[in-house]
């Protein structure tokens, strides 16, 4: 299938109300044309009813939505240059693979509609299960198929609403490379609507995190991985280890949960110039590490005792139970290393600039 040019979707203070509940409260979002976009966060954040307002099937309270230079906030479904991936396949089940992937293009009258059909199995892989049913089919190959009859008629913008969550563990992670694949190839906007962050994080070029109808902190995967805006980020995406903290001086800070408090080391560019109250230290399970011997004097040392120690294969998570009672986890790659037991006395030390800090939340 022949890359294609797409327009830029921009919302404009878009809201969606239920009467005195607010769903989606007046975000603000451009989506690069081209882009694989994934919005990403827990249920009745809004993140499905945003897209639902982008494809047509609910109407904005408020605000408007941009495809390209054109206003299509008014426009009718069938009529907007989306179509929509659904977690359910919704193939018809008494048509082959083929019909159901030419299914609307034939309801159009397109002569070539079967070559085209081809085309998009050829896309998915799945050329040679044409004359197939449904039935037939994996859970997966049928995904595939609901892809390319979405992808046939060249949409500007693909919308897909958790399209893998009905697939298992590995079948997910299959198509998360199918569809990161697909989407460079055909070039047409993606965006993903989704709550696993695994999920997001793999295929996204840009990731909008939602929390209660409104986007908490929007960029690339590392950089909301690495420095995330807020608590809920921070958590959101991944595990994170956070210590109350207050700021004694620069590049210092004293552990509040401590009495009297324990001073560790902050890197200065960590720091958010927009909080001074409720700060937290976080430090990913992956960053943190049992120290060995020696620990230098400008990395942080806190001791504690190991109270769980979990075996996954390539590595083991670790809960350390600090001086204060907080649990803090950390994750050290099985690459021969020695291993902590269960009761001993460690010291955990990080490098202070792969921590972040942010505020209560």
């Amino acid at each position: 299938m022949q890359r294609i040019a797409t327009g830029e979707l921009r919302l404009v203070e878009l809201s969606r109300h239920y009467g005195d509940f607010v769903a989606v409260d007046g975000i603000d979002l451009d989506v690069p044309a081209g882009s694989f976009f994934a919005l990403l966060g827990p249920s009745g954040c809004g993140k499905t009813t945003t897209l639902r307002m982008v494809a047509g099937l609910e109407e904005p309270s408020a605000g408007r939505i941009m495809l390209g230079a054109d206003d299509i906030t008014n426009t009718r479904a069938h009529q907007r240059r989306v179509n929509t991936v659904f977690q359910s396949y919704a193939l018809f089940p008494h048509l082959s693979i083929i019909d159901n992937v030419g299914f609307g293009l034939r309801r159009l009258k397109v002569a070539d509609w079967k070559s085209k059909a081809m085309e998009a199995l050829a896309m998915v892989k799945l050329a040679d299960r044409a004359n197939q049913r449904p039935r037939q089919l994996s859970g997966g190959m049928q995904q595939r198929v609901a892809l390319a009859r979405a992808i046939v008629n060249r949409p500007e913008i693909l919308l897909l609403d958790e399209p893998l969550g009905a697939l298992d563990l590995k079948l997910r992670r299959e198509m998360q490379i199918e569809l990161k694949r697909i989407q460079s190839e055909v070039g047409i906007t993606f965006i993903h609507v989704t709550h696993d962050q695994e999920e997001a994080m793999t295929m996204a070029d840009t990731v909008a995190v939602m929390r209660d109808g409104h986007i908490e902190q929007l960029g690339a995967p590392a950089e909301l991985y690495d420095r995330p805006a807020t608590a809920f980020v921070a958590n959101f995406l991944g595990k994170s280890n956070l210590i109350p903290i207050e700021l004694i001086e620069p590049g210092v800070a004293v552990i509040t949960a401590v009495t009297p408090g324990v001073k560790i080391p902050v890197a200065p560019q960590t720091i958010p110039a927009t909080i001074s109250e409720g700060l937290h230290l976080g430090i990913r399970p992956e960053k943190v590490h049992l120290a060995s011997g020696g620990v230098q004097d400008d990395r942080p040392q806190l001791v504690g005792q190991v109270s769980d120690v979990s075996f996954t294969g390539v590595s083991t998570d670790y809960l350390v139970r600090l001086e204060w009672g907080q649990e803090f986890t950390l994750t050290q790659p099985n690459d021969g290393t020695s291993r902590a037991r269960l009761g001993e006395r460690v010291t955990l030390t990080w490098d202070p600039k792969q921590a972040f800090v942010v505020g209560a939340d």
